[in-house]
Parts: C-alpha cells; sequence; structure tokens
C-alpha cells in the first residue's frame, strides 16, 4: 500500500498554483456524451478519480486524445451500448462515484443507461434518490437490480416537467440538467444545487447549444433543443484545494501565496478562514497568507462559541470542514465544527486526538475543538487516510507535527490532489512518497 512519511515542523514558503476542480471535471466529462462533435476541455486536473473517467468513457467508445498536460479533445461518436452490461464497465464504475453522471446524458442521447451502485468516499450514506426522481420526473422509468447492484433508466422521449428536488444536490442536479437539456419542452428545477461547477456545466451546455436560464440561482429553466454541437471548456481553479493550502499556511505558520484561485468563485470560503483569526489577503487573483505564529478564533456577537457548519452554495462546502477541523487545533479558543451532511466524516478526529489535539466528538455530525494556540504542538504518528478530504487534513497536521509521521492509503489522496507531495515539497515541505 502506497503511503507518505513526512517530517513535519518545517515552516514553507513560496507559491502554490491550484489544479482544476475536480468536482467541475466530472462534470464537464460526462457532458461530452451528449454531442458527436469534438469537446475540447482544459485545466482538467489529472487525479486518480479524473482519470478513471476518462478510462471508463474510453472503454464506451468515446475518444479522447491527451494534447497537452491537463487538455483533452473527446468525441462521443461512437459510444456503444454494449459496453455497459461488461464485467470491466462494472469494475471501473463502481469503483468511482463520479460515473453515476452518465446516466443523465445516456439517457438524453440512447434512452436507456445503465451503472453499478458506486463507490467513492466511505464518509456516510450518499443516497441516489433524487437522481431518480428527477429522471422519473422526466418520463424515464427507474428499476433496481438488488442482485447485482446496479441501478437501470430507460425513456422512448424525455418530456420537460415542473420538479422540487428534495435536495439540493450537486451531483444530481448536474445529471438532470444533462438529461433534460435534450427533452421535449421546458424542464424547470427548483431547490436546484448552484455551486460554481453547476455553474460551468450549465455555461459549458449553453456553449454546447442548450437553453438553460437561472445560472448561478436555484431555480433553473432548461427549453429542450433537438441536438447539441462541440466547444471548447476550461475548469475553475479547484476552490477545495485553495482551501486546503490556506489551511496549510496557518498550521504550519508559513507565508504561502495561492495564484489565480479565481476569487469571486470562492464564495465564503476565505471569510470563514478569518473566522477562524487566519489572515488573508487578497492580491489581483491571488491569496497571500502571511506568517503567522497565533490565530484566534471569533466568538458570535453574543460571546457563544463560534460554529462553523457546512450548508448548500453559496454555504460552507462540506468538501473543506475536515480541512477547518484540524486549523482550529491550534488556534486560540473553541469552536464547535458542525458536518451537517455525512454523519462518518468526523470519524478521523481519533488521529488528530492520538497526535494530542483536544477535541470532543460530540455525535457522528459534530465536534468541538479547544484550540491549543500553538503551545503544545501536535505529536507524529501513523495513520490510514479514509477519504479524499480526512487524508488532507491528516496531512496538514502531520506538517505541522513535532517527528516523522507517516499516512498509508494516499491513493485516497491522489483521487483528489495531484502530485501534492511535489507540489508541498518544492516550498519546503519534507514528503516522502513509498509505492
Amino acid at each position: 500500500m502506497s503511503r507518505f512519511v513526512i517530517t513535519g515542523g518545517r515552516r514553507l514558503k513560496g507559491d502554490l498554483q491550484p489544479q482544476g476542480a475536480k468536482n467541475e471535471a466530472l462534470q464537464v466529462l460526462c457532458a461530452c456524451l451528449l454531442t458527436k462533435e469534438e469537446v475540447v476541455i482544459s485545466n482538467i486536473p489529472e487525479i486518480l478519480d479524473v482519470l478513471k473517467l476518462i478510462e471508463l468513457l474510453k472503454g464506451m467508445g468515446v475518444k479522447a486524445e491527451r494534447r497537452a498536460p491537463g487538455e483533452y479533445a473527446f468525441c462521443a461518436e461512437g459510444v456503444d451500448l454494449r459496453y455497459l452490461e461488461t464485467e470491466t464497465f462494472y469494475e471501473q464504475a463502481v469503483s468511482l462515484r463520479g460515473s453515476i453522471m452518465i446516466l443523465g446524458p445516456l439517457l438524453a442521447v440512447h434512452g436507456y443507461g445503465i451503472i453499478p451502485k458506486p463507490g467513492g468516499d466511505k464518509i456516510g450514506r450518499r443516497r441516489l434518490d433524487t437522481h431518480f426522481l428527477g429522471f422519473e420526473k422526466l418520463g424515464a422509468i427507474f428499476e433496481y437490480d438488488a442482485g447485482n447492484s446496479c441501478f437501470k433508466a430507460s425513456a422512448s422521449r424525455l418530456q420537460g416537467s415542473y420538479m422540487l428536488l428534495d435536495e439540493a444536490s450537486v451531483t444530481g442536479t448536474a445529471n438532470i440538467i444533462m438529461a433534460a437539456v435534450l427533452a421535449e419542452g421546458t424542464t424547470t428545477i427548483y431547490n436546484a444545487a448552484c455551486e460554481p461547477y453547476l455553474q460551468q456545466l450549465c455555461l459549458m451546455l449553453n456553449a454546447m447549444g442548450a437553453r438553460i436560464s437561472g445560472i448561478a440561482s436555484n431555480l433553473l429553466t432548461i427549453e429542450g433543443v433537438q441536438e447539441l454541437r462541440g466547444c471548447r471548456h476550461r475548469c475553475l481553479p479547484d476552490m477545495i484545494e485553495v482551501g486546503s493550502y490556506i489551511g496549510l499556511a496557518a498550521m504550519t505558520r508559513s507565508e504561502i501565496t495561492v495564484k489565480n484561485v479565481n476569487i469571486t468563485q470562492l464564495g465564503i470560503i476565505p471569510d470563514a478562514f478569518r473566522k477562524l483569526g487566519v489572515r488573508i489577503e487578497e492580491r489581483g487573483d491571488d491569496l497571500y497568507i502571511p506568517r503567522q505564529e497565533h490565530y484566534m478564533i471569533e466568538d458570535f456577537i453574543d460571546g457563544s462559541i463560534l460554529t462553523i457548519a457546512d450548508a448548500p452554495w453559496p454555504g460552507l462546502t462540506p468538501d473543506l470542514l475536515s480541512v477547518f477541523l484540524v486549523v482550529a487545533t491550534q488556534a486560540k479558543g473553541s469552536v464547535l465544527i458542525h458536518q451537517k451532511m455525512f454523519e462518518s466524516r468526523l470519524f478521523f478526529v481519533d488521529k488528530l486526538i492520538d497526535m494530542g489535539a483536544k477535541i470532543i466528538l460530540c455525535d457522528p455530525h459534530r465536534a468541538t475543538v479547544i484550540g491549543q494556540n500553538h503551545e503544545s504542538q501536535l505529536r507524529a504518528t501513523k495513520m490510514t487516510s479514509p477519504d479524499i478530504r480526512a487524508g488532507i487534513a491528516l496531512l496538514i497536521a502531520a506538517l505541522s507535527a513535532l517527528g516523522t509521521s507517516s499516512i498509508h492509503n494516499i491513493d485516497q489522496i491522489d483521487r483528489g490532489y495531484e502530485r501534492i507531495d511535489e507540489k508541498l515539497n518544492a516550498i519546503g515541505a519534507e514528503i516522502i512518497r513509498y509505492n
């Protein structure tokens, strides 16, 4: 099993360039199935999850050409639905949660799609009801094969419809949008997710000839069209990686500049870190985090303990709660971290407690962190990464700790962060990768 060996306690200094957004890339790659013309996408993060999806698309008959680092051309002219019945497809799809988003395009173009129950992070229940309820509203027939753990959907012709989503699911909204763009008539989606990833997907689809209005809101109107054409698209910088670097700078008391972050699409992420006392300066489209020996958590106006909680966009993304929790362990003051969406995402705190962090796990969704103000540094230890976001949080903890730590199962980190060890070593970290 691959692992990192990390020598902690080093101060870092330099510039970091975030990769393209993972969550956006998984959506726009699936959108390539909606046209037989060439689609060129740049700033694609070449990470495990994205590369797995590209291989899955190629297996289905999509031509995929890597033209430059992070730039690929796709052509879905020769999709072969028989591939969906193969064992190879099953193995590819079950290992990648993002594979669920091929269903919408397949329904729209071919009237049929099948997908095994997808895997991904082990962070609790991640139901798929929103996807299939939306497809059914568009006239599709849904079937779950419990024996093979497969979802199937079929439709002779999709028909536009009004729908109120039961939750603002990002992948669910994306899947329904991609099915609706080629449906007959008008589709209205209320309580739609409106993350920057969704906005980018909608802008790409409109460039392909779709008619989507209400972009960036939770009320989308989609007028179905007969066909879509090819286009060129560039992924945004990954805001989760940007947030991870802010947390890294604070925990290691380092001076770091995160370059070309697209500040307008970061939402409240910088301000949420500022509530923990982290200084962040906006310099053009860069974020400069100066070296700080100490940072103090704000209280609420009435003097009560600060709560940092995830929420649908434009609230705080749940993918950064693990990083906020780690940063709080060395702040001055206390904070309640409330992870509302996933009931297993906070279980990694056991490792932080082993390292000397003062954390009370109140229940599966809430943890109270008593910051140590860098007066008592974390201790090095041996860890295993349970999921992508916990993995990067543990890496940040290890980089700030005294001594040498090891993190096993780093494939989880590689699923979401491209060459993270090389990037951080270039600014002064000491991370050795063992395969």
